[in-house]
C-alpha cells in the first residue's frame, strides 16, 4: 500500500480536501494510506516548543533540527526507504515527472516548515528532498504538502476511473493539454470544433495534438523549448 507520513504542527489539516471526491474515496477504501506526525509530541520541554530564534538574529523563528529529526525518526525509522520531503520555495520545481517516479513507490514522508523554515542541518541529517510546488511563499509547508499528494494518489493503480485519464493531460507528453468540450454544441455563439464531431479519430488526435503545441508555445515557452530539444535536438529548429 502506498503510504504518505506527514510532518505538521497541525495535523487537523489533513486529511482535507484528500478526504474528499477519488483522493477520499481510495483513501476510505484502504487504497492509499496516511498519517500524521505532530512535531509537537517529540519536544522535550513542558511549552511542547518546536521553535527557536534565528541564528545571527533577524525576525521570526525557525523550526529546531532536534525536535524535527526526532520526529522523522519516528515517521520513517530505520529500514522505511521512503523519499523523505521538505516543501519549501528554495526547493527544486515539483514535475507532473518527479510525481510519477513518486507514486510509482512505496509512498512519502512529508516534513512541512513553519515560521522562517526549518534549520537547515535538517536537510542534510536526514536526507531531505527540498520541493516546491511554485515561486510563491505560503504561510506553512501544508497546502504544498496536499497539491503533491493529490498529485501521486491520482495516479495511484484504481483511483481513477479511467485508465488513459493519466495519460492524456498535461506534461504527460511534455505538452499542456489540448482544449476540452461537451455539450451543448453552441454556447453563445460558439461552437464545439467540427472536426471533434466528425467522427474521424485519426483526424482528432491529429487536431489535439496541433492544440497542444499552440497552447504549449504560447504560454509555457519555457516547456515549448524543452520539447522541441527533445523531439528534434534544437529549441528554435522550424521557429
Amino acid at each position: 500500500m502506498w503510504r504518505a507520513s506527514v510532518l505538521t504542527i497541525f495535523p487537523d489539516m489533513f486529511p482535507g480536501p484528500l478526504g474528499l471526491s477519488l483522493a477520499g474515496r481510495a483513501l476510505a477504501q484502504g487504497g492509499w494510506a496516511l498519517e500524521t506526525v505532530d512535531p509537537r509530541d517529540h519536544a522535550t520541554d513542558r511549552h511542547r516548543s518546536v521553535d527557536d530564534t534565528p541564528a545571527g538574529g533577524g525576525p521570526g523563528m525557525v523550526m529546531r533540527v532536534d525536535v524535527l529529526a526526532r520526529a522523522v525518526d519516528a515517521a520513517a525509522p530505520e529500514g522505511d526507504t521512503r523519499p523523505r520531503l521538505l516543501m519549501t520555495p528554495r526547493g527544486t520545481p515539483l514535475t507532473q515527472k518527479r510525481v510519477r517516479e513518486l507514486s510509482a513507490g512505496e509512498g512519502v514522508v512529508i516534513v512541512c516548515g513553519r515560521f522562517e523554515g526549518v534549520d537547515d542541518r535538517l536537510v542534510a541529517a536526514r536526507g531531505l528532498e527540498e520541493v516546491s510546488v511554485g515561486d510563491v511563499v505560503l504561510s506553512g509547508g501544508e497546502v504544498g504538502a496536499l497539491v503533491l499528494l493529490d498529485a501521486c494518489v491520482r495516479l495511484l493503480p484504481g483511483v481513477m476511473g479511467h485508465p488513459e485519464s493519466g495519460t492524456e493531460e498535461s506534461f504527460s507528453a511534455g505538452l499542456l493539454e489540448y482544449p476540452q468540450y461537451t455539450r451543448p454544441q453552441s454556447f453563445e455563439g460558439m461552437e464545439i470544433p467540427a472536426i471533434l464531431t466528425g467522427g474521424d479519430h485519426a483526424k482528432v488526435a491529429r487536431w489535439r495534438r496541433e492544440q497542444a503545441e499552440v497552447a504549449t508555445r504560447a504560454r509555457r515557452p519555457d516547456l515549448w523549448a524543452a520539447y522541441r530539444a527533445a523531439h528534434d535536438g534544437s529549441a528554435t529548429k522550424g521557429e
